[in-house]
């Protein structure tokens, strides 16, 4: 009876342990991670309307770049919820979707999907084949892209792209809110 009983616990501490891990970890390349807790960015995220470029609130914990859609900025967050950076972005054509994703993978210079030379390339999402993530054109320039274009690059100052470069490597949390 009491090998049969710690065969049993052993079986409901494996399946917790296994249900924890799949609520954490990425659903694949550039797919958002399942969350325990609510939805992130599920709604507009509240903003202080004192100080329209404070962090949103319910933005997520810990360090971490936070993307908002409808305001078109960026925040980087570092250790105690603290802003290093923040900063406005020419958003691609097609967004992703709210929630919370991770770093898949960077590239220092590249050709950007509308042909214009770009560097700093920091991505982290993927929408029916469309991969998303932040850069910068060598150029400085910041240009919208033209319309009816599917692309994914979210554009920011040389100098905003060069922070995002050394802030978000390789399995930074990226949230995305409206």
């Amino acid at each position: 009876m009491t090998v049969a009983g710690l065969a049993a616990a052993a079986l409901v501490t494996v399946g917790v342990l296994a249900y924890q891990a799949a609520a954490t970890a990425p659903a694949g390349p550039g797919g958002p991670r399942a969350s325990a807790g609510p939805a992130l960015g599920a709604s507009k995220a509240p903003r202080d309307r004192r100080h329209p470029h404070a962090l949103p609130a319910g933005s997520g914990k810990g360090e971490r770049v936070v993307y908002s859609v409808d305001d078109d900025r960026v925040w980087l967050v570092g250790d105690g919820n603290r802003v290093r950076r923040t900063f406005a972005v020419t958003p691609s054509t097609v967004d992703p979707k709210p929630g919370e994703y991770a770093v898949t993978s960077r590239s220092n210079k590249i050709t950007g999907s509308d042909g214009i030379p770009i560097e700093h390339v920091v991505r982290f999402a993927s929408v029916d084949g469309v991969v998303i993530g932040f850069s910068a054109a060598e150029d400085g320039s910041v240009a919208k892209p033209a319309p009816g274009v599917r692309t994914g690059g979210i554009r920011a100052s040389r100098a905003d792209g060069d922070v995002m470069w050394d802030f978000a490597t390789i399995g930074q949390p990226v949230v995305v809110v409206r």
